[in-house]
């Protein structure tokens, strides 16, 4: 409650103040204007450099992504070589049971 008068009270002042010195004011907002412009168009050029930076960064790295294998065909892989190794014990384990002359 406190705030809000007193937000109400400098409200009040300020408009008043703005009517009293217009003059000294738009003086005042004349020599502001142009160090804002520097400083904004400072930070502009900054935050753009940085965005570029931050894009081509993420295109090199998503060039690089289908070189670097999923977690999923990681464990695909090792069930495929898994199976592989299944399936030449099982030919190893028939070809000693084969009598000799059989091919």
């Amino acid at each position: 409650m406190v705030a809000l008068v007193g937000g109400l009270i400098a409200l009040l002042l300020g408009i008043i103040g703005l009517f009293s010195w217009w003059k000294e004011f738009l003086w005042l907002l004349k020599g502001v204007i142009p160090p804002i412009l520097i400083l904004g168009g400072l930070l502009a050029t900054y935050l753009g450099a940085e965005e570029m930076k931050d894009k081509r960064r993420a295109e090199s790295e998503a060039a690089m992504e289908p070189f670097a294998p999923a977690a999923e065909d990681a464990d695909r892989y090792k069930q495929e070589v898994a199976d592989l190794k299944a399936k030449l014990a099982a030919m190893e384990q028939t070809d000693k049971t084969k009598p000799a002359g059989e091919a």
